[in-house]
């Protein structure tokens, strides 16, 4: 199996629950040069919620078909970003320095920060998509999947890893190539770009924002980023790119 292959396996790997692992034999330590794939695994992760929109449209409300689209994500997923976005909340709405911070976001324990964080996060994109149209939903659909997990990317390149220690967030931080980060951000562009046509516009600049001010905030509070760091920013960047289709359409 040639390489590039192994490495978008790796990538579904790490970042879906489907059982890739025995056929990539490639370990997590690739993960740096692996994310040029995740927008791609972004795709294919947009690409079933697509498919249950025009498979369960005629059977149900849009209220409900939402809440499967996004019960769909977690189960395959495994709550990965949401497990970022609980820890982030937590460490740095309970800790004040960088020590503290990251012992907070490695604790198993859920605490409130974290729990509200889940709660509002769910609810802005079950609000948001429930309020565009089947047609609409397909296209910020794909557009939120990919671009939020291109995050990695940008704060992978540019960060260092906040901890000493091995942890998922290392095996990116300072991993990811110029190459990597340019083939990703193109790739990203063109999927976005097909999704929502002259809207995409607004839906790459306000991502990118998102991710920048999320990326100067973790370098100030704990000199770099982690992988709940990064989770936490592919939460902010999807809900943001559902908000934006609300208020586009």
């Amino acid at each position: 199996m040639i390489r590039p292959v192994k490495l978008f396996l790796s990538a579904v790997q790490f970042l879906t629950r489907l059982p890739v692992s025995s056929i990539c034999g490639l370990s997590m330590d690739v993960l740096g040069e692996a994310s040029v794939f995740f927008p791609i695994v972004g795709l294919l992760v947009a690409a079933g919620g697509v498919a249950l929109n025009h498979l369960l449209s005629p059977w149900m409300g849009r209220n409900i078909l939402v809440m499967l689209v996004l019960l769909y994500f977690v189960l395959l997923t495994g709550g990965l970003h949401e497990d970022g976005l609980a820890d982030t909340a937590d460490g740095f709405g309970g800790g004040w320095r960088k020590d503290q911070i990251l012992t907070i976001m490695r604790d198993s324990r859920i605490g409130s920060f974290g729990a509200t964080a889940i709660v509002f996060s769910i609810l802005a994109r079950y609000v948001c998509l429930q309020s565009l149209s089947e047609r609409a939903f397909d296209h910020f659909l794909v557009a939120g999947q990919v671009l939020n997990r291109w995050t990695a990317l940008p704060l992978g390149f540019f960060l260092r890893s906040a901890r000493e220690d091995d942890g998922q967030g290392a095996r990116v931080a300072e991993k990811v190539s110029g190459l990597s980060l340019i083939l990703g951000t193109a790739v990203t562009v063109v999927i976005v770009g097909l999704a929502l046509g002259r809207e995409a516009v607004w839906i790459l600049c306000v991502g990118v924002a998102v991710t920048i001010l999320a990326g100067i905030y973790f370098w100030r509070r704990i000199g770099g980023v982690t992988g709940d760091c990064m989770g936490a920013t592919n939460q902010l960047v999807e809900v943001t790119a559902y908000l934006m289709g609300a208020l586009l359409r």
